[in-house]
């Protein structure tokens, strides 16, 4: 079975081709990241513009590139929700009518669980059941899975995710979009000289909260000079206080279900030093971690093309309607 994966959800445009016995065909992105730098963040209508622009063409280049053509498609697969509604609806409607063309079923994929399976795509998958976190621009979200479709809500973020605050942060000193990467990297200049707050880690519970620490930091930054090396220790110090408070909840939600492995997935799990404080916690639980490769960290269509065909291989696809949903919590997943 070939699925066509496509992404829309946000300022990326993705497409994937995906076989359910020989894995990955192929996979373009094309990111927006030149254009909305312009505006300091993404701009929702330049974005479905974009994606009208770039998606058909990819399309036809990943058909290409892979040696098929639109009769050797079985399936497609297009993220439908959480995201922004013009944005999806590009990625929606594409995906119906070329489905409708080819006669072929499409699938509704939740993007979240796109990034939860990501890691599925890499040589040595994990095994079911794990724990994942989910750390995106979006999203902050523990889940113990199962299995595919089989999800259990652990904590998530009372207020900003995780990557929304490294990108409000960044604002604050001045950095630009996209704030997280620029934030990361001006904090390997620094040092976490001045002590910042593990928000939410001194109460039982595996829910996150991180306005807190946007609010002390924005504090500090007003308290202090503002030298290139002031701002570079903040950074550090934000970070690090990030990287932490995710490692205590994971060992928390660890010890709580009794699992040994951790999967680590969405665009924040790029960063270094999360990626380097997760390991050593894993390490001492003496339990496993899994992160998808640095590609497929951010918003990608091999993850949407590899859970489409999961579902499509279990009997789901959807009707003839356009199906997007800028909200769509995970527990209402099938």
């Amino acid at each position: 079975m070939y699925v066509l994966g496509i992404e829309t959800s946000c300022d990326e445009t993705g497409v994937a081709i995906y076989h359910a016995q020989r894995g990955l065909i192929n996979h373009l992105l094309y990111s927006q990241v030149d254009m909305h730098s312009e505006y300091g963040g993404v701009v929702p209508e330049l974005a479905s513009r974009d994606h009208i622009r770039k998606l058909v063409p990819l399309i036809k280049q990943s058909l290409q590139e892979s040696r098929l053509t639109g009769a050797d498609i079985n399936g497609i697969a297009y993220t439908a929700g959480p995201g922004l509604m013009g944005a999806l609806l590009v990625g929606a409607a594409t995906a119906r009518s070329l489905a409708w063309a080819w006669k072929i079923p499409a699938v509704a994929v939740h993007h979240m669980e796109g990034h939860l399976l990501a890691p599925m795509l890499e040589a040595k998958p994990p095994e079911f059941p794990f724990v994942a976190l989910l750390i995106s621009g979006g999203h902050t979200l523990l889940v113990q899975v199962d299995g595919i479709g089989r999800y259990r809500l652990l904590g998530e973020s009372l207020d900003d995710a995780a990557g929304e605050a490294f990108d409000k942060t960044a604002k604050m000193l001045g950095l630009g979009y996209p704030g997280g990467p620029k934030l990361s990297a001006l904090a390997e200049l620094g040092k976490p000289q001045i002590k910042f707050p593990r928000p939410m880690t001194d109460r039982p519970g595996l829910d996150f909260s991180f306005s807190g620490l946007k609010t002390f930091t924005l504090n500090t930054i007003n308290a202090i000079e503002k030298t290139v090396q002031d701002k570079a220790d903040i950074a550090a110090g934000f970070q690090q206080a990030v990287a932490e408070t995710l490692s205590i909840k994971c060992k928390r939600a660890l010890q709580q279900t009794g699992l040994k492995r951790l999967v680590v997935a969405g665009g924040v799990s790029a960063n270094k030093q999360i990626r380097a404080s997760l390991t050593d916690m894993v390490a001492k639980e003496q339990a496993q971690i899994y992160f998808p490769r640095l590609e497929f960290c951010t918003d990608n269509g091999a993850m949407i093309a590899y859970a489409g065909c999961q579902r499509l291989m279990a009997g789901q696809q959807q009707g003839l309607e356009i199906f997007a949903r800028p909200r769509w919590p995970m527990s209402e997943l099938s």
